[in-house]
């Protein structure tokens, strides 16, 4: 068999990941003790979890995360109230899949924005895509995009992905233009997607946040009557000192 032209038409196929895996088999003295079958088992399983891992990478990039962070490298030993139980099922990101929101509330600094993060990049490796905002940032873009004709694409990306990040939500009163805004988007993703909000306010301070009792009722019923609540407490978890030769990613 011509090995070398086979490995150039996988490559041409862009079957990288079998490529490789026959490269390596060449390589291996016992080779011949596997049959064609597992040796083709070996290729395949090999092609798709470099297709997986290139998926997964494609997700966690699109994301554009603030913080690079993941469930196991959660620091349950500060205490601020953190439900490890709760945690752990989330983690399953079934949350997700039924469509439900999550509300982490707590002061500056005790790792609202990683928790979100983290509970983003799982969703990410389990197949969900997602998009990390700021909502401040957010509804400026949104003003922005109606006068350079980009709104109803910009409306259409948040409808589709499937776990929305809105960090630092209720900063400052949103204006008229902004309520409808956010009901919009609210609206498109009730029942079909998970939207996960961040706020230094509890959430009993949303409605006022938002101002028009209307629109507040509105918007709130989207997002907060189907969500798990996070409510974090405790001292600025950026008063911990690290190691600067650490190189882990622990949350902050």
């Amino acid at each position: 068999m011509l090995t070398h032209p086979t490995l150039d038409k996988l490559r041409t196929l862009k079957c990288t990941g079998m490529a490789a895996a026959l490269s390596e088999q060449m390589t291996l003295p016992d080779i011949d003790t596997l049959t064609f079958e597992e040796r083709l088992g070996l290729l395949v399983d090999r092609e798709l979890t470099e297709r997986n891992n290139r998926r997964t990478s494609n997700r966690l990039r699109r994301a554009r995360l603030k913080h690079q962070a993941t469930l196991e490298n959660i620091d349950y030993r500060h205490p601020r109230g953190l439900d490890k139980a709760l945690m752990q099922s989330l983690a399953t990101c079934q949350w997700v899949s039924d469509h439900l929101n999550i509300l982490i509330t707590g002061p500056t600094g005790v790792g609202k924005t990683w928790l979100a993060c983290a509970l983003a990049h799982s969703a990410c490796r389990q197949g969900h895509t997602a998009l990390y905002l700021r909502l401040p940032r957010l509804l400026q873009d949104l003003t922005i995009a109606k006068g350079d004709g980009r709104y109803p694409k910009l409306i259409n990306t948040l409808a589709r992905t499937q776990l929305l990040i809105l960090d630092d939500w209720g900063l400052v009163k949103l204006t008229t233009e902004q309520r409808r805004d956010l009901l919009e988007i609210l609206e498109d993703r009730h029942g079909a997607r998970s939207t996960l909000a961040t706020s230094q306010l509890p959430v009993e301070k949303w409605h006022a946040m938002i101002g028009d009792p209307t629109l507040a009722d509105a918007i709130l019923d989207r997002l907060v009557h189907n969500a798990y609540k996070i409510n974090l407490k405790g001292d600025s978890m950026r008063k911990q000192k690290k190691p600067l030769t650490s190189m882990t990613p622990t949350e902050s």
